[in-house]
């Protein structure tokens, strides 16, 4: 399993870890970002923290028959993990805004893994596993990459690669240095 240090190397060295004045998927707000888009572009050392996630999930000793992730940014994750755990994995997409299973995807009566690149509030984690239970799943756990939630999500335990407490604010209760910074939104989902 790689350290700390040498995820947080790889997630330097691919330029995955910004910083400016960011709008999250959630709509709060934060100086710093986790685009692991940019890692994916690196077969080699995505697959070295893919890798390294999948066995820190094999300790956590979970059963699970499939791997679920929410598109956009879920979805290369879940590919490369599902491969080192050696099961099948499938993606949940927006539809008008709501996420919805197609692509002849069939979760009913399967324990399903949850698997995102970056967890902040948990709300794209809650809102996929809420469509996959609605079609019969059961989940059995949550898993991603980056977790910054700071303990704050509404899921109670997340198996990650690494952890960061970058602050996050609401539009209304911006640092002052961060007003003065045009915000920009690298996230897919539209708020």
């Amino acid at each position: 399993m790689l350290t700390e240090d040498q995820t947080i190397e790889i997630l330097k060295k691919t330029n995955s870890l910004l910083e400016g004045h960011f709008i999250l998927s959630s709509g709060l707000r934060s100086e710093k970002y986790l685009q692991c888009a940019q890692l994916m572009m690196h077969a080699d050392l995505a697959e070295k923290i893919c890798h390294s996630l999948a066995e820190k999930i094999k300790n956590e000793k979970i059963s699970f028959d499939i791997i679920a992730s929410p598109a956009i940014g879920g979805i290369l994750v879940g590919y490369q993990v599902s491969k080192f755990l050696n099961v099948p994995n499938i993606f949940v997409e927006r539809v008008d805004n709501l996420f919805n299973l197609r692509r002849g995807f069939e979760c009913n009566g399967k324990k399903v893994l949850i698997l995102e690149d970056v967890i902040t509030t948990g709300k794209s984690s809650l809102e996929c596993a809420s469509c996959l239970e609605n079609l019969g799943a059961n989940i059995a756990g949550y898993a991603c990459i980056v977790d910054r939630s700071g303990g704050k999500s509404n899921i109670n335990k997340i198996i990650s690669q690494i952890s960061f407490d970058f602050p996050t604010y609401s539009e209304n209760n911006l640092p002052d240095h961060l007003k003065n910074i045009e915000a920009t939104k690298p996230g897919s989902r539209k708020i």
